[in-house]
């Protein structure tokens, strides 16, 4: 099995970015849902609420983060990588986590609002947050970025090409929204993992990912089906829960490591 793909989605449910390599850190891959928008209220917001959130697309280009329109790319804000000391900081509200945040400036908030027709503003979580990720699933002293609930979620080529066979029109593999993508094997190999390797990086799989709402948004047009939610439930729900792909943490310790298209996906042999 090799790793055919690399994701980050800078901010909390816009756009993600294609990447050749990544350096993997103890809350998730760099970048990786480093910002977030929230309401008046300090509550997150995601295509849930905001389907449009799906046409704002997203790039790194040092010193930038860069947020642009998919249906009018000059339309953009950059948005500093590193950002001064001096922003305030705010506590946001994450499903039942609170935890610290920075607040962007207000010509960036404005920014938001306007494109996506409601108050909003964004934060960026320092690296001294420590939003703790489940203790019910993950070992303890693991923490996550602004993702829902863990690090890292993997996802096998196979396991989309099963669901894809039982669907009227195929759909891609941005629908569900992984760090990690594998070819070989076969179709939901990876709910039999516990620990494994992306070359020499060790993992944990921890909790079977429970899809969303979120799944069911085209991510080129912003418009809401049945699917794949529907067809899922006929093979993939347990209880009320409708499972695709696993959560995943970094069993590393100390320094970051890397990752990269083409490294080898490895199985400890029981």
């Amino acid at each position: 099995m090799l790793l055919s793909e690399i994701w980050i989605y800078p901010v909390k449910s816009l756009g993600g970015i294609s990447l050749p390599a990544a350096t993997v850190q103890r809350r998730g891959l760099q970048y990786d849902r480093r910002w977030m928008l929230i309401d008046a209220a300090g509550q997150f917001v995601t295509q849930r609420e905001i389907p449009g959130m799906a046409l704002l697309g997203t790039a790194i280009e040092h010193p930038w983060l860069v947020v642009y329109s998919k249906n009018d790319p000059e339309r953009r804000v950059h948005i500093p990588l590193e950002l001064p000391e001096e922003l305030p900081k705010i506590m946001v509200q994450v499903w039942s986590a609170r935890c610290a945040a920075r607040l962007l400036p207000t010509e960036i908030n404005d920014w938001f609002s306007s494109v996506l027709g409601q108050e909003l503003r964004l934060v960026q979580m320092p690296d001294t947050t420590r939003r703790a990720a489940d203790g019910r699933y993950a070992p303890k002293g693991q923490y996550v970025s602004f993702a829902d609930g863990f690090p890292f979620l993997i996802i096998g080529q196979a396991s989309l090409d099963e669901l894809n066979r039982r669907l009227a029109e195929p759909l891609p593999m941005n629908r569900f929204r992984p760090n990690f993508v594998f070819t070989g094997g076969t179709g939901f190999d990876e709910d039999h993992w516990q620990d494994f390797q992306i070359g020499s990086v060790p993992f944990k799989v921890v909790k079977p990912c429970a899809r969303c709402i979120m799944t069911t948004i085209d991510q080129e047009n912003a418009l809401r089906a049945q699917e794949p939610l529907r067809t899922l439930a006929t093979f993939r729900r347990k209880g009320n829960k409708i499972l695709f792909g696993q959560n995943v943490v970094w069993l590393g310790e100390g320094d970051p490591m890397q990752v990269q298209v083409g490294d080898p996906v490895m199985i400890p042999a029981s």
